[in-house]
């Protein structure tokens, strides 16, 4: 036992290394960053493509996308979108980790991006323990989930620095429990910043902009004028 959890440890300490490289190389390019998780159907992909429209011309943006099979249904929406897309396959793996992210970085314009997006696989349990090096961790929830998720899965939701509640317009219709929902996730994550949003009516898609934008002029914006 004692043996399974140090060799573990020493699998954590590598990738975080290497996570760290990332973040470098990235800050280097002059690039902000987000881990995209979220459990399957939740909208990442969705909050992808509604990121890319709303969007100035000028801020350009490249996607990682992680998938456990070979298939590159999403990232073809995202390059129908103008964006430079790479698929990930993690031969299977519930999560991306450095190395993955490492080899996107690899066929990645990064010279000509201000904003690179990570959509990881879609899990709420494998992405909370391993760091990419992305500048920020995002975490997509939906209203069909369900409002037990912060109680169920907590590691997700306390390494988190943005959540965003999506499907917002299907509240009339599921019993959801906002108060409670929140009262969840600030337990884990006090004053964690929120935005509910809709991706099918673009409802409270111009605040996550407005953070986004807040985020990438720091980062990449004034760097590059």
């Amino acid at each position: 036992m004692t043996q399974k959890v140090e060799v573990v440890r020493k699998i954590l300490d590598s990738n975080d290394r290497l996570a760290a490289g990332n973040q470098a190389r990235l800050d280097d390019m002059n690039v902000f960053s987000l881990n995209l998780m979220a459990s399957p159907g939740a909208g990442k992909t969705s909050l992808i493509l509604q990121t890319l429209s709303h969007l100035p011309p000028e801020i350009k943006v490249g996607v990682v996308e992680g998938d456990t099979a070979p298939v590159t249904i999403d990232a073809d929406k995202i390059a129908e979108q103008g964006a430079p897309a790479v698929q990930i396959n993690t031969g299977g793996q519930c999560h991306l980790d450095a190395v993955l992210l490492e080899l996107g970085l690899n066929q990645l314009p990064l010279e000509d991006l201000n904003l690179v997006i990570v959509e990881n696989v879609g899990n709420l349990i494998c992405p909370a323990s391993f760091k990419l090096g992305t500048h920020a961790n995002v975490l997509v929830a939906s209203i069909p989930e369900g409002d037990d998720k912060p109680y169920k899965y907590p590691n997700i939701y306390r390494g988190l620095d943005v959540l965003v509640i999506n499907k917002i317009d299907l509240l009339p219709y599921l019993d959801f429990r906002m108060d409670y929902f929140k009262q969840g996730v600030e337990m884990l994550n006090p004053g964690l910043q929120i935005f509910e949003v809709s991706c099918k009516t673009g409802e409270g898609i111009p605040a996550w902009i407005d953070w986004l934008k807040a985020h990438i002029p720091a980062k990449a914006e004034a760097a590059k004028e």
